[in-house]
């Protein structure tokens, strides 16, 4: 009980520091415990992490430039951290929710995150960090709607669905942690899911029009998604308006998010929303129903077949996914108003994945440096000066093939307002997808084979759109621009969890001598301190 009462009073003490602020956007307050509980998947009863009991977790729907304020209970009986994939965290990685960033949360105890959704809207996730608990639940969707008063550029829909889609394993997160650590690579995953199950049900009228919001929230594995007779219309790419496309289908890679207008336009029945696995050993595959009101007749027919297993088709329909220049986002003025493609370069990095072998155990690296993480976050060694902790610019801006792989802790130093090329080498036979923390980035270009400074030629440089996870195709390449505004200590990592687990990640310092409040929030009177920072004032 006075465990509880400590909690509250911590809790309580926040809550009064963040409304004494005065801000005048509205406030959200979330408190979630994390517990073990059962849950089953693909029909086998199994361990998962649950969030207020629930598998997946609790979807938040909140509004540009919202306050939340989001109370963790850790009842696990390990350290425990949430991220939240996709929201940029503006002047404030404190709250990025990695363990290059954030002290985990340790049984028993509890952490308050305190955020905005800044200048943001579109379709979101959040999932947990630590180890492999991403394997086990914890995950859920977090929506940003739009302001009042900022138009959208399509009708408003009638209602919309989330759904979280992607590859699940049978077994535990702690023994898929036993596999990795023991120096063997992540097994093939057991099925696919659509929102904790193998099927869901969504309900619609006929004649109306609704929005479906569909993540990878997957571990290994790309995915198809359609629905039976009915065409998806993009309206939106991890918070950018695209350019409203009809497809049949559309590939989404893991930590991808997009956002479709479905009209319910067909003769009133069932229909199946499919889910496959696109470039994998084995198709594995998830149904889920379209139900329309008054419907008499259950799903029937074929499952729609997915699209021809080419690299070439998918990366075709890639290219095709463009930004609507003329719509307003979570801000009045146009998408279009930044010309990122007159911008010049203030540097360029490569980056090439690999999956060497360490001391004879399976790792995966970023130009030949797999990443470990020390007990410190490297946010606290930097705030507090902690010598030892991690290594600047120790990685290699551009893969040396010469080098032996080996294993570190870099951090890449980058000035604030710079505007940077980042391009990622894939030298395996197998989609692999990166995220990057704190910022979304334009996606100018994808291609197969070796890159060279000739492909800057192809670039997209007019309506390229914009995301927070890209993918790269099998012995490829993608190119993205990134503007450097959001000082802090970011993470760059391998949206496949066990890559990132094995050291496919590092973490760059965005920064400037300037200091300043205006570009980057002091820690938090609440952050959690740990390793070489135990003791030290806030």
């Amino acid at each position: 009980m006075r465990k509880f009462q400590s909690i509250l009073k911590l809790f309580l003490c926040v809550l009064l520091e963040f409304l004494l602020a005065g801000a005048d956007d509205p406030y959200r307050f979330y408190t979630w415990v994390v517990t073990y509980g059962p849950i089953s998947p693909l029909g086998t009863v199994q361990q998962g992490i649950l969030i207020n009991g629930q598998f997946p977790g609790p979807t938040i729907d909140c509004v540009t430039n919202d306050n939340l304020i989001i109370n963790v209970i850790n009842q696990l009986d390990e350290p425990f951290l949430l991220t939240w994939n996709g929201i940029k965290q503006r002047k404030n990685s404190w709250q990025d929710g990695v363990l290059g960033t954030n002290c985990p949360i340790l049984p028993g105890s509890n952490y308050t995150y305190q955020f905005q959704p800044k200048d943001q809207i579109g379709s979101y996730t959040y999932f947990p960090t630590v180890g492999m608990h991403r394997t086990a639940g914890g995950f859920g969707a977090l929506n940003v709607h739009q302001r009042p008063g900022i138009p959208i550029p399509y009708g408003k829909p009638d209602g919309e669905f989330t759904l979280l889609v992607g590859d699940w394993y049978k077994a535990g997160h702690k023994v898929l942690s036993q596999i990795l650590d023991a120096g063997n690579s992540m097994p093939f995953p057991d099925g696919l899911i659509i929102n904790g199950a193998q099927s869901s049900a969504f309900t619609g009228d006929p004649g109306k029009t609704y929005m479906f919001r569909v993540s990878n929230i997957g571990l290994e594995t790309s995915i198809n998604f359609r629905i039976q007779n009915h065409k998806l219309i993009l309206i939106e790419t991890e918070g950018a308006h695209t350019i409203q496309t009809s497809y049949d289908s559309l590939d989404l890679h893991v930590g991808q998010s997009a956002a479709f207008l479905v009209a319910l336009n067909q003769p009133v029945k069932d229909y199946y929303v499919i889910a496959t696995t696109r470039f994998a050993e084995k198709e594995l595959v998830s149904t889920g129903v379209l139900h329309y009101t008054g419907s008499g007749f259950p799903v029937s027919g074929i499952i729609t077949p997915g699209p021809p297993g080419l690299v070439d088709w998918s990366m075709d329909q890639a290219r095709s996914i463009r930004r609507n220049l003329t719509a307003n986002a979570a801000r009045p003025n146009p998408q279009g108003s930044f010309h990122y493609g007159s911008i010049p370069r203030t540097r360029s990095i490569i980056l090439s994945s690999s999956a060497p072998l360490i001391n004879l155990k399976q790792r995966y690296a970023v130009n030949g440096i797999s990443f470990v993480f020390p007990e410190t976050p490297l946010k606290l060694a930097d705030n507090y000066n902690i010598a030892g902790v991690f290594s600047w610019d120790s990685l290699p801006l551009a893969p040396n093939g010469g080098a032996t792989p080996g294993v570190g802790t870099p951090v890449v130093r980058l000035g604030l307002h710079e505007f940077v090329e980042i391009v990622f080498l894939n030298t395996e036979s197998k989609v692999i997808s990166w995220h990057l923390d704190g910022y979304d980035f334009w996606v100018v270009g994808y291609g197969t084979g070796a890159w060279t400074e000739n492909e800057r030629n192809n670039y997209n440089l007019v309506d390229a759109t914009t995301r927070h996870t890209v993918q790269v195709y099998p012995n490829g390449w993608s190119a993205i621009l990134v503007s450097l505004d959001n000082q802090g200590m970011w993470n760059i990592r391998s949206s496949m969890w066990a890559r990132q687990y094995l050291g496919q990640q590092f973490y760059f310092r965005v920064w400037t001598q300037q200091q300043s409040l205006a570009n980057e929030y002091s820690i938090p009177s609440n952050a959690l301190l740990c390793g070489k920072a135990i003791g030290l004032n806030h």
